[in-house]
């Protein structure tokens, strides 16, 4: 199945038609204008792509199509864009909508992509491995896009990963095995390097998605891969087939619904899955429920939230009780949405937009009278022996100001504020059994409401562990924070290595010829180092 826009371009073709495509951006309102005006003359179709990069022409194009008297029958205007808040409503209002979205589950992925692919595709190549790899890269192609549903879990960055990538790899395999020679057998390296460095790479930015894309490559591009016990998982294999209805018959036997261990994740994944989906059809229905102030003898919407305005103003160390809804402040389109999330229990966008996220407003309200109850024994009562992590507005800013604290206190060892490095320790304790804070000479904190994702914790053996079932988060645990400078940032570390290392030539390969890249050390530096040779490789 080809793209949206190729596809249009495709049918165009097919039907004789001009088509005219052009990518949004700045300054390329003048070339839009004028492939409008050729469009309307001509009866051909134009195709505005990316129209979320340029929202002040939509305007302009939704004045010219109603106003224009004279325009081809012809005539039709496509537009492609991302999820826009300003995109304008009229233009909405008055088109025909359409929404292009990866399909759910491997079963629906892998028949939508193997309806796209032609016979002629199929048997392109005469080469026994092209149809095994055809396949592993479709079932590829499908797993990093089901990822996504599953957030952080599956991916760190959402990527949008998409039909190019599909096509760009199937041509570099077919090249791949035409150039291939056949004694040799296919180069794997070069195959998991493309796919998981360029093709789909290409779009990965952080470094444990890097890995994780190549140890897809590593783990289903190989020779294995054409053994008869082979499998993605269990009851996912590669079909034998020789036509694409062979294919297609295989791919409608598969489940319908797929664990998260197709994936690669653990089962608890799917509770994440199922509760955010769960948000958003709650979050819609309450969406479209009457605005409406009045009505029948029970309590207005302005009085609901008024009494519940009174109930938390009560709670707060503040004297602000000016009501809006009783019109002695003019009504403004944040208070309003104050109003209506309010009234449904939720957080205002102006509150969220300057704090934190959080589930419901009960549970925000609760951690901001936590907040200021941290604040108010930290200035009134003194530093505290533990810190709530997640209680400050900028945690980042509380470890700079810890990092600053720390090399002060070491000044006079020669610690530089670019040199410390943090350090942290899961503690055995829990957060009753802190009764002072970390030793004076080691310096540091105890910080607690950290909470596990996807993994759980071995606290007598203090490890990482995997998840137990139906239990996705694991909280509970206590931080030892602490900076240090390694042996490798203190500054005398340069006349060690002027006044004692010398660089020998490798004769023979030597176990001992090795160089410790960091190690913390609080002894002293002797006066003479001896390393067995090479003392450097």
């Amino acid at each position: 199945m080809l793209p949206p826009p190729l596809g249009l371009m495709y049918n165009c073709v097919f039907q004789n038609t001009p088509c005219r495509a052009i990518s949004m951006g700045q300054g390329q309102e003048v070339h839009a204008r004028r492939l409008l005006n050729q469009s309307m003359l001509d009866g051909g179709w134009l195709l505005l792509q990316n129209c979320h990069l340029g929202l002040d022409f939509l305007e302009e194009l939704l004045d010219t199509i109603t106003t224009t008297e004279t325009m081809h029958e012809g005539c039709r205007t496509w537009i492609t864009t991302e999820v826009n808040a300003k995109f304008p409503i009229n233009l909405l209002q008055s088109s025909i909508k359409f929404t292009n979205e990866p399909p759910q589950g491997v079963k629906a992925g892998l028949k939508r992509t193997y309806s796209g692919i032609s016979q002629e595709l199929l048997d392109i190549s005469n080469m026994p491995q092209w149809k095994p790899l055809l396949y592993t890269v479709a079932f590829l192609h499908t797993t990093v896009q089901e990822r996504r549903k599953f957030g952080p879990l599956g991916w760190n960055i959402p990527y949008e990963f998409n039909q190019a990538d599909f096509t760009a790899s199937v041509q570099f395999v077919q090249n791949h095995l035409d150039e291939m020679d056949i004694k040799r057998g296919v180069n794997w390296t070069c195959v998991r390097y493309m796919l998981a460095e360029v093709q789909y790479g290409g779009r990965v930015t952080d470094d444990l998605d890097k890995h994780l894309l190549k140890t897809f490559a590593r783990v289903w591009f190989g020779e294995n891969t054409f053994s008869d016990k082979f499998c993605f998982y269990k009851g996912y294999n590669i079909p034998r087939g020789k036509s694409i209805q062979d294919y297609l018959q295989h791919i409608e036997s598969m489940p319908l619904v797929d664990t998260p261990e197709v994936f690669g994740l653990h089962p608890n994944a799917d509770i994440t899955y199922q509760t955010n989906m769960a948000n958003v059809t709650l979050s819609t229905i309450v969406n479209i429920q009457p605005k409406d102030s009045g009505g029948g003898g029970g309590e207005t919407r302005e009085a609901t939230v008024q009494r519940l305005a009174n109930e938390m103003l009560e709670k707060l160390p503040l004297n602000i009780h000016i009501s809006p809804f009783s019109g002695t402040i003019i009504m403004s389109e944040d208070l309003r949405d104050a109003l209506d999330n309010l009234y449904d229990a939720r957080i205002p966008k102006l509150w969220q937009k300057v704090s934190w996220e959080s589930a419901t407003l009960g549970f925000w309200f609760t951690e901001l009278l936590e907040r200021n109850q941290q604040f108010h024994t930290w200035i009134f009562e003194g530093r505290p022996n533990q810190f709530w992590m997640t209680g400050f507005f900028n945690p980042q800013g509380f470890l700079t100001a810890m990092r600053q604290e720390t090399t002060r206190m070491n000044v006079s060892k020669g610690w530089a504020l670019d040199s410390v490095v943090l350090y942290n320790d899961v503690t055995k304790m829990m957060k009753e059994d802190v009764t002072c804070p970390p030793p004076a000479d080691i310096g540091g904190v105890y910080v607690y409401g950290l909470f596990l994702d996807g993994a759980g914790w071995d606290k007598k053996n203090t490890k990482l562990m995997e998840s137990s079932p139906k239990v996705s988060h694991h909280g509970g645990l206590l931080l030892d924070l602490f900076f240090a400078t390694p042996f490798w940032g203190l500054p005398w570390r340069l006349h060690v290595f002027r006044d004692f290392l010398t660089f020998c030539r490798l004769t023979s390969p030597h176990l001992a010829a090795f160089i410790i890249a960091s190690v913390v050390t609080s002894l002293p530096v002797p006066n003479s180092i001896t390393l067995s040779p090479p003392c450097l490789r």
